[in-house]
């Protein structure tokens, strides 16, 4: 989602018109400084949430015509060079609390995901282990129904906690959320605050043991010491995107300091200074590719946010 916003709010400085927090609210930061890709430009207005009441007044009072927009840990989080309009929301240590409740697992939107494996882990749930190869927050993976190594978010969901843009409180269960692959049905602009998990009993030390067999394969198979902003391209029905850009030469294609991984084709990587431009367009060039071999649109799993020049805009999804 693009946030767009009125060309008069940005001739006035947006701050100045926030309501009263709790949290802390901060002007023109450089979002390049919370993406791993480390590119971007900045946004007006950085929020970052006391709790869950500060959030809600928050949206209650801020003004409608402000576009706002939630980030987690900026690991699948490509921002555009000119940076974006409105307000990002940012959730903090309040966000990010665990807990169980026998095979309840608890947990706050801005916990990281592999610190939720683990916690599981210890505390003899098994289920959640696929967690622990996925980089980001819990907000992030519910609402791209994040997975990997045969399981998903879907596989364990119970309920979850989002607020609207004005503010209003939901509480969601799994018809809800509308899961798909890669995908929920829920508004672009709601704000996950909690999930709830249903685990299984399992034994602590084979749990660990499966944890660790995921991060050998990371470590062998992906870029994880690199740039990069995971996993690019969602899977086609029936097709592996990696495969599918092989075939096309796109191993090595490299724009400027962006290049797509040589060890592992669906992953882009920031070698040194590229900027996000270079990284976008690094991705469309695969999609144009994938497309005219294969009559197959690839679909961008990366997130997107920022004003972009028509051209690459229009060939976005």
């Amino acid at each position: 989602m693009t946030p767009v916003v009125p060309k008069n709010i940005t001739e006035d400085k947006l701050i100045d018109r926030m309501p009263s927090v709790r949290g802390r609210l901060r002007e023109n930061v450089d979002l390049s400084k919370v993406t791993w890709f480390q590119v971007g430009g900045p946004v007006d207005v950085l929020f970052k949430p006391e709790d869950e009441a500060d959030l809600e007044e928050f949206l209650k009072n801020l003004p409608r015509d402000i576009s706002v927009y939630v980030i987690g840990v900026g690991s699948n989080l490509l921002v555009r060079d000119a940076g974006m309009r409105g307000v990002v929301i940012r959730l903090g240590r309040h966000f990010a609390k665990m807990n169980h409740d026998g095979d309840k697992l608890i947990v706050g939107a801005g916990a990281l995901d592999g610190h939720v494996a683990r916690f599981a882990a210890d505390a003899g749930l098994e289920g959640a282990e696929f967690l622990s190869g996925i980089p980001g927050g819990i907000g992030g993976a519910l609402r791209m129904n994040a997975g990997a190594y045969g399981a998903d978010i879907s596989d364990i969901f119970l309920s979850a906690v989002a607020y609207d843009r004005e503010g209003n409180r939901h509480e969601l269960n799994l018809k809800d959320m509308g899961f798909s692959y890669r995908h929920t049905d829920i508004p672009n602009d709601w704000i996950f605050t909690q999930a709830i998990f249903r685990l299984a009993p399992g034994d602590r030390k084979e749990i660990l043991n499966r944890m660790a067999d995921i991060s050998r394969n990371r470590e062998e198979s992906q870029p994880i010491r690199s740039r990069t902003g995971g996993s690019t391209f969602a899977n086609p029905p029936g097709k592996k995107a990696w495969e599918l850009i092989d075939d096309v030469g796109g191993r090595g294609l490299t724009i400027g300091d962006a290049m797509v991984s040589e060890k592992h084709c669906n992953f882009l990587i920031n070698k040194g200074t590229a900027r996000a431009s270079d990284l976008e367009a690094v991705g469309e060039e695969l999609r144009r590719r994938v497309f005219v071999k294969h009559d197959t649109l690839l679909r961008w799993e990366i997130v997107r946010l920022g004003d972009a020049d028509e051209q690459i805009e229009g060939t976005g999804s």
